[in-house]
Order: structure tokens, then C-alpha cells, then sequence
């Protein structure tokens, strides 16, 4: 990958993030990152012609191919990379109501990574383009995904910036990932969890303690809630509901003061025969928020995001071929009684997976979330924002994929399944590569109905055709 990045601030990169950012921030991207690459040349002004081995573009054997670097390792190594993606989407549904009311969506989408890199620090930026991403309720053709720097002091590496940092073993959606929140907002993509993450600012530090154990720490100056879509095919019927009450009978909390600072320590280690074993500690927000509503003509809802105390444990290890990864968490609220209606009970969480190389190059990945609600009993109120819940949420999610032809074709299948509605996902997908270059033909399968994430969605089947290239 070439990548033209950049030592870039945090005050530069929350202030890009608050505002509508449009395609002049890439051509600024692009000077900024060139210019770093410049070492400071004695001499300079008086130089009558140009000269660009003076300037600094020294485009020897160790640095052709898209990075730039300085004479003596002086300046920053600075990349530029990305891709770019031409898809379409078309919703079995819609076919059945004829080509006037069919719509395959934007067509165009992509991103642009700049990292910089020295032996002290390095930073990044990461772009995300679209005719018409939707960030913060506005629509923009450009937004920031992640913007950060990390600066290295021998065994302590500091970290600020917007950024999506991924804790626990889990593949995906753990109970200890609790960092960043997730973005629910079109579910015609979950194959990346990465993409479904929404950076936050923080601060993070990690220091290295011998040669197989790490401690880390993170904070969070503010808190953002998982985000669902509040119109559209996508809209969970909840938020269908709300959008029919006028602004100001929906009462939300400012979220981005000090009181919903968010903090976290994690250890690591390598025991025995190469089992990784690590404990955290986190005190946040529930993303999900707590509802209540006062009964009137048009009703008052109140959003409110309970806050917790999360003690986890994880593990990982190979045995016999089969990868295991297996997490476990008490997330401990403020209703140790159970029986306070605005508050979310205490509840316990466990994930295990494993991946594994059946037969005839075949892989399977398998991995089973699970959370309990503790004093389930304690639930008498009907008003109770967990009254006609159930006490468990299962999700199985299970893939397979094999590839042929010199692995330059692979087909995959993936099911997420909800146990407690019966609804499930099904995801099948052929994906040809060849150098930088992937054509996908792949599909989203809604199946069974319910409350659940993919029950509400059963009409919205979808069939997908894309072409990306990465660079």
C-alpha cells in the first residue's frame, strides 16, 4: 500500500470533525503531507531553478513506489493510500414494484489514507469519500473516519486523536470492545467491523512490560451512543416512532461534557504454551440508550445513557488446529436492586469462538455472544424499560469460505443468527482478486421476523455488485 500521511494534531483533527468537511481538505491533505516531506535545505531561497533532489524528493531505490522520505531519515516517511469502489445495490423488494420504484444507490464510494511516519512518531488521517456520506445529520462528500498521532518513548507509546481501537479477542462484537461505539445505521455492509465503528477522541497510552506482557490505558473526554438510522429502510421501527413527535418532545442529554468522560485500563500477557490472557477494566456509557416516555397526548420521551462499571477477562489459544478466543465481562450498573425502571440491570456477558482448516481448504469461523440480565426477577413494573424482554440476547454467527484458483477467487457464506427471534442474516459472496483490483457479486438475506436488529428488517433483502481497487 502507498500511503502519504502526516503528523497532524488533535486540535486540527476534532475541529475537521465537527465541521462539514468538503473536497478542498483533500487538496489540503495532500500539500500538508508533501510539505512535510520537505526537509529544511540550507540555502534555499537562493536557489535560482528547481532542483527536486534539493528539495528533498529523493526518489532512490529504497523509497520508489509512493513514499517520500528525506535525505539521512530526517524527514517523515509520508504514504498515500486508499481505494475506490464502484457498487451497486438493488433491494429484492423494490424489483418487485418495477424499475420506477428501484434505486441502486451511490454508485461511487471510497477512502484515503496519509500516514507519516518517523523513528520518534508517526500520524495518521483517514478519509472517507461518497457523493453523500450523512455525518452528524449533515451531508458532506468527504468525512474524517480516523485522525490521530502516536508518539513512541521507548517502551511507552502515547496515542490522541480520533480513533477506533478494537479490545478483547472476539472477531467481532465482543463484550470487552467497549471503546467505540457501532454504526447500525445501513446493514447492507457488516462484513468489516472495523467500517462499523465510530471513532471517538481519546487519549490512549500502552507500555510494554517485558517481552510477552502489555498495560494500556484509554480515556475518553465525551461519549457518543451506538447510531441508528432515524429515517429510511434502515430505521429501526423505535426510531420510526420518534420521528413523528415533534423535536422538542424528544429530550436528549449533551453528551459531550466532562461528566461523560469515559475511562479504561487493559493488561495482557503470554503464558504457558502460547495462551494470550488479558483483564480490563472499564468505566463508560451503555450505548444503548435507557427510554422512558410520559403518557400524554403527544408524549415526552426521555433519552438517557446509563453509566457502568465493566470487569472482563479474555483469552486465546491454538489447540489441535482450532483457534480458540473466548471473553467474559460483569457490566455493573447502578440498579443493584433490579427494580429501578430507568436503569438497566447488572447482567454478565461471554463470547466464544473459534476458527478452524476443515477438509479441501475449507475455513470455518464460529463464534457465540451471549448476555444475561442478573435480578431478572426484581422486574415487577410494567413501565419497566426491561419489562417483556428476555432475560438472555444469543447471537451465533458463523461463516465459511474457501478459495481456488490460486486464491485469486474465494466464496464465502455467513450466517447471523438471533436465538431468542429466530431472525437471521445470511450473507453469501464470490469474490474474484487479481494484483490490486476485486470484483464481488455477494447478497443479504433477511430471514424470520421479530424485535430483534434483524427481524425488523425481513423486507429488506438486497443483492450487491461491486468493483474496488486498492492503492
Amino acid at each position: 500500500m502507498k500511503v502519504l500521511s502526516m503528523t497532524t494534531r488533535l486540535a486540527f483533527a476534532r475541529t475537521l470533525l465537527r465541521r462539514r468537511v468538503h473536497v478542498p481538505l483533500v487538496v489540503s491533505c495532500l500539500l500538508f503531507f508533501t510539505a512535510l516531506s520537505l526537509p529544511a535545505q540550507d540555502g534555499f531561497t537562493e536557489q535560482s531553478g528547481f532542483d527536486a533532489q534539493s528539495l528533498g524528493f529523493g526518489f532512490d531505490d529504497e523509497t520508489a513506489g509512493g513514499t517520500f522520505s528525506g535525505e539521512g531519515g530526517s524527514a517523515p516517511a509520508v504514504s498515500i493510500g486508499g481505494e475506490v469502489s464502484v457498487s451497486m445495490t438493488g433491494f429484492v423488494d423494490d424489483f418487485s414494484d418495477g424499475a420506477d420504484n428501484t434505486r441502486l444507490g451511490d454508485i461511487f464510494s471510497g477512502t484515503l489514507n496519509f500516514t507519516a511516519e518517523t523513528t520518534y512518531a508517526d500520524g495518521v488521517i483517514n478519509l472517507k469519500l461518497a457523493p453523500a456520506l450523512v455525518y452528524y445529520d449533515e451531508k458532506s462528500p468527504v468525512y474524517v473516519d480516523e485522525a490521530y498521532i502516536r508518539a513512541y518513548f521507548g517502551k511507552l507509546d502515547i496515542t490522541g486523536g480520533l480513533r477506533k481501537l478494537t479490545w478483547g479477542k472476539a472477531d467481532s462484537m465482543g463484550p470487552l470492545d467497549v471503546v467505540n461505539p457501532l454504526d447500525y445505521s445501513d446493514l447492507s455492509d457488516l462484513s468489516d467491523m472495523m467500517n462499523l465503528k465510530i471513532a471517538r477522541p481519546l487519549i490512549h497510552a500502552s507500555f510494554v512490560l517485558g517481552q510477552f506482557s502489555k498495560l494500556e490505558g484509554v480515556f475518553v473526554p465525551n461519549f457518543e451512543p451506538a447510531r441508528f438510522a432515524a429515517s429510511g429502510r434502515w430505521a429501526p421501527a423505535q426510531m420510526a416512532e420518534l420521528s413523528r413527535l415533534p423535536p422538542e418532545n424528544v429530550i436528549r442529554p449533551d453528551t459531550t461534557t466532562l461528566d461523560y468522560a469515559q475511562a479504561g485500563l487493559r493488561f495482557t500477557t503470554t503464558i504457558g504454551a502460547a495462551a494470550d490472557i488479558g483483564v480490563q477494566y472499564y468505566y463508560g456509557r451503555l450505548t444503548t440508550p435507557a427510554v422512558t416516555m410520559t403518557a400524554a397526548t403527544l408524549p415526552v420521551v426521555t433519552f438517557a445513557y446509563n453509566p457502568y462499571h465493566q470487569i472482563g477477562l479474555d483469552y486465546a489459544q491454538v489447540i489441535a488446529g482450532f483457534n480458540l478466543r473466548a471473553e467474559a465481562a460483569a457490566n455493573i450498573t447502578g440498579d443493584l436492586s433490579g427494580d429501578d425502571g430507568a436503569v438497566y440491570n447488572p447482567s454478565l456477558a461471554w463470547s466464544l469462538g473459534f476458527d478452524r482448516d476443515l477438509f479441501a481448504g475449507i475455513n470455518l469461523n464460529l463464534q457465540c455472544n451471549e448476555t444475561i440480565r442478573l435480578l431478572d426477577g426484581e422486574i415487577k413494573n410494567p413501565q419497566d424499560i426491561e419489562a417483556d424482554s428476555d432475560i438472555t440476547t444469543t447471537n451465533i454467527t458463523a461463516a465459511l469460505s474457501k478459495k481456488f484458483l490460486r486464491d485469486e477467487l474465494e466464496m464465502k457464506a455467513a450466517v447471523m443468527w438471533e436465538a431468542e427471534g429466530g431472525a437471521c442474516l445470511v450473507m453469501p459472496s464470490l469474490i474474484w482478486t487479481r494484483n490490486d483490483v476485486a470484483v464481488e457479486f455477494s447478497a443479504g438475506i433477511f430471514a424470520g421476523s421479530g424485535e430483534g436488529l434483524f427481524g425488523q428488517f425481513h423486507e429488506n433483502s438486497f443483492v450487491k455488485a461491486a468493483l474496488t481497487y486498492s492503492f
